[in-house]
Parts: structure tokens; sequence; C-alpha cells
């Protein structure tokens, strides 16, 4: 991710939530505070929060089953980075401060959306390293002044051990597949593809086997995950409803575009019946998980903001009652992940980065 130096301007994310990260910049100058703080006293959901990392864009942080590692991904250019990779730490061990964890990925390429597999040997992650060694091509800013993500069709699912050696590849169509994540049952695996013509998301074995389409409006879904029971998916969507809404969407979509400054939460079942529109705020709301009661939702919104660079924490029932701000941060704050015991919540965040551009990892405990 780009964040903010001491002025705001437009930056090229790319992820996620898991899927792109969003760009929480607006077109235009603003001059920001140094940012200093790690804990807001609003936060009162948040509790002994530290900071993982110092540097670079770091999001999309996600747990073991056995909570003691995580995986993310990072752009940190003292890490000797040019583009997102794929990263892992044990908890007990970390210190990025001073040390480069182990990479998984390949270096080459762009990747975006890991999660470890079941046994926390081996890890899931999207990559186009089979399309070329080089970062993909960043989309320029558009004449129209849209913004746009690219949807690179080189992406591809993997599964690598803990040392980075790639084992299998889960998907070999020549379309985008990416925005994995697994059931905490260990049994499936959810990603999004436009390999229908859309961006749908699909279902899988955890081997890769009997890959079963689960949603069918058009509109872009993507960063899914399951609940705490695996019997439900969480996910974010677009739905242009209008004639010119449909003729912007698909015009993008056939320049590997999509446009993600609309989008709200939906709920379906794992098979995607019982689909159901959770949140209805208006602007973005995306990266949601589930807490563990599985009767709520935290995501990452901007409807509060008035120019829409503000994005917080929320939680929100199922049935869409019960809105409520969980973080406060005044620029970014995004990729809730809870440990699979439910004590603790993973996310990145703007704060505490000196008024660099810095997104990093914070870990706190969660209080009820």
């Amino acid at each position: 991710m780009k964040k903010l130096l001491s002025i705001l301007t437009i930056s090229t994310l790319i992820v996620s939530g898991c899927g792109h990260r969003h760009d929480h910049k607006q077109q235009g100058e603003r001059q920001v505070p140094v940012k200093t703080d790690i804990h807001y006293e609003q936060e009162e959901h948040l509790a002994n929060i530290r900071q993982l990392t110092f540097g670079g864009d770091n999001a999309e942080a996600y747990f073991s089953f056995d909570d003691q590692m995580i995986v993310f991904q990072s752009n940190n250019p003292a890490w000797g980075l040019e583009c997102d990779q794929i990263f892992y730490v044990r908890l007990d061990e970390a210190n990025m401060k001073s040390q480069r964890p182990q990479m998984i990925s390949t270096g080459l390429g762009r990747t975006t959306c890991s999660y470890f597999m079941p046994g926390d040997t081996t890890i899931l992650f999207a990559s186009t390293h089979l399309g070329g060694e080089s970062c993909p091509h960043v989309p320029p800013r558009r004449e129209d002044g849209k913004y746009v993500w690219p949807i690179y069709d080189d992406y591809d699912i993997f599964v690598a051990d803990l040392k980075g050696n790639i084992i299998k590849q889960l998907t070999q169509s020549k379309s985008y597949d990416a925005e994995a994540t697994v059931s905490p049952k260990g049994d499936k695996i959810v990603f999004t593809s436009d390999r229908s013509g859309d961006l749908e998301l699909y279902v899988m074995d955890i081997d890769g086997s009997n890959v079963k389409q689960i949603t069918n409006e058009l509109g872009y879904d993507g960063g899914a995950f399951f609940s705490p029971d695996g019997s439900k998916i969480v996910f974010r969507a677009s739905r242009p409803k209008t004639p010119e809404q449909i003729e912007e969407y698909k015009q993008l979509l056939s320049e590997g575009l999509v446009k993600p400054t609309e989008m709200e939460i939906f709920v379906c079942d794992v098979d995607g019946s019982n689909l159901r529109q959770v949140t209805n705020l208006g602007k973005a709301n995306w990266a949601p998980y589930f807490h563990p009661s599985g009767d709520k939702i935290l995501f990452s919104s901007n409807h509060h903001s008035e120019r829409g660079w503000q994005f917080n924490i929320f939680m929100i029932n199922l049935d869409g009652t019960g809105l409520k701000q969980i973080t406060f941060d005044d620029t970014f704050d995004s990729f809730p992940m809870f440990t699979f015991d439910g004590k603790k919540l993973i996310f990145s965040s703007n704060r505490n980065n000196n008024g660099t551009r810095d997104t990093n990892l914070f870990i706190a405990d969660w209080v009820e």
C-alpha cells in the first residue's frame, strides 16, 4: 500500500481483503499530522495494542490455525521489494523492526491474499510470477478521474511450504484467480475468479478439486471469508444497477479493471444459497471478517467520511443492525482478523507512522 506522506495524493494500491488493498486517499491535497498514536481512547474493544511491522506497506495478515504464526503481504523497500510479496513469522519470535521474516513467495511478479492451510506447514497465496518476473504494470491515473483496481489474468493460486518451495498449483485457467481463503474446518477454499466473464466467488475442495461457482449476479464479488463454523461466507460486492453503471462495469472489466468505490457486505451459505445483503451504507464497505460468535461481522468502511478518504473498522450484526465503530484512526484501518480462539485481533493501520506513507500491522487483545 502507498500511504500518507505529508500531502494526500492518489496512489496505486493493489491487494484484497482478502483481495485488493483499498486506496483510502482521494484526489486533491490535504495536509496531515504526524501519526504517533497506537491506541485511541474510543477503541474500547481493543487492549494492549502492539505494532508488528515498521516500514513499507504491510497488510492482509492472517493467523495460522494454532494462532502462533501470521502470514501477510508487504512491499517494504527495506526488504528489497518493489511490489507485494508474501511473508510469515512466528509471533513469539517476531522482530520485524530489525529482521526480515521468511519470504514464502518467489520474489517474482506480484502476490496477494495468503492464508495458512490446515496443519500450518503450508501456505496458500496468489501470484502473477508465471506471467512474468517483473511487477505487473500498474494502470496510470485515468483521465476521467475514476479510481480503479487492475485485475491481472496472470494471477493463479499456489501452495508453498514454510521455506518458500511451491508444492502445488491449484488453478490454471487463463483468468484472474485470487483472493483465496480457507475454511476453519480445513475442508474448503473460497476464491474470486473472472473465468465466467464476471468476477464471481468459487468454492473448491482443499486439494483444488470440485470447483463450484456460488455467486452469479453482475458485479465484483471478492474478499471472501468463512464463518467460524464453516457454514457461511462473507464477502464484498459491487452491484451495478442502472444501464450506465452496468455499461461502465462491463467496459472496465473488459480492460482488466474494476472500480471499488461502491461496495457493500453480503453473506451467503457455503453453497451460495440464502444470499443476503448486510450493509447498505454507501461508498466503500469491504475487508469483512466474522466475529468469533459468527453472529457479527467486522469490516472496513469510509461511509462516515465526508470526502471518502478515511477508513475505519466497524462491527455489525448479520441482520444489518447494531452498527458500531471499532477503530478511530483519522486515515486508515482495515483488514481485521481474529485468532481462531477469538482472543486477539490483527489489523493494518496508518497509525503511528510518523507522517510517512507506511501502513503497518498491529495486534490487540479483543475486549467484548
